[in-house]
């Protein structure tokens, strides 16, 4: 059982190392485990693998369980908590990002007039919140729109320009 124990505190100590200094061993060892480059041998999923091992182990070991199904039931555990360890670290490394604020991210929202745009081929400017970022464009439409007055993105016209058409409000 004590082999079990500390095999499942090492496990413990190589994640909480990968997790504090796993970038400055990466980069100390300078591609030298290139060959263990794929996720599958990353260290949470060792970690996660030895440790879950040892304590499964361990806890079947505790139960009064033979040595050879302990060991079975340690390498059990640790394949799911591996297969989990790596499928979260999949899920992190792949999964989609912010990218930078365009002009194009502003259709369909709704902004605020900030000089009046007075209809036809002439412009205002208005000031559009998008992604938690503030922009301020240019702006045209068909119909007079007057400063304060709310309004929906509908088209971009260049980089600092965009269509915009009132946002009705019924009348109470």
């Amino acid at each position: 059982m004590t082999v079990f124990l500390v095999l499942g505190f090492v496990g413990l100590g190589l994640i909480a190392l990968s997790l504090i200094v796993g970038d400055v061993i990466d980069g100390a060892l300078s591609g030298a485990l290139d060959v263990l480059e794929a996720d599958v041998f990353s260290t949470a999923v060792i970690g996660g693998f030895v440790s879950a091992f040892g304590f499964g182990a361990a806890a079947a070991d505790g139960g009064g369980l033979p040595t050879l199904p302990a060991v079975v039931i340690g390498g059990a555990s640790g394949v799911l908590v591996g297969w989990f360890a790596w499928w979260l670290t999949r899920l992190v490394k792949d999964g989609p990002s912010d990218g930078t604020i365009s002009i194009s991210d502003a259709v369909g929202q709704v902004g605020k007039v900030l000089t009046a745009i007075p209809g036809g081929d002439s412009y205002g400017v208005v000031r559009i919140n998008v992604g938690g970022h503030v922009m301020q464009c240019n702006a045209s439409s068909l119909l007079a729109v007057d400063e304060g007055a709310e309004v929906s993105i509908t088209g971009v016209l260049s980089p600092t320009a965009v269509t915009v058409a009132p946002v009705w409000k019924p009348e109470s």
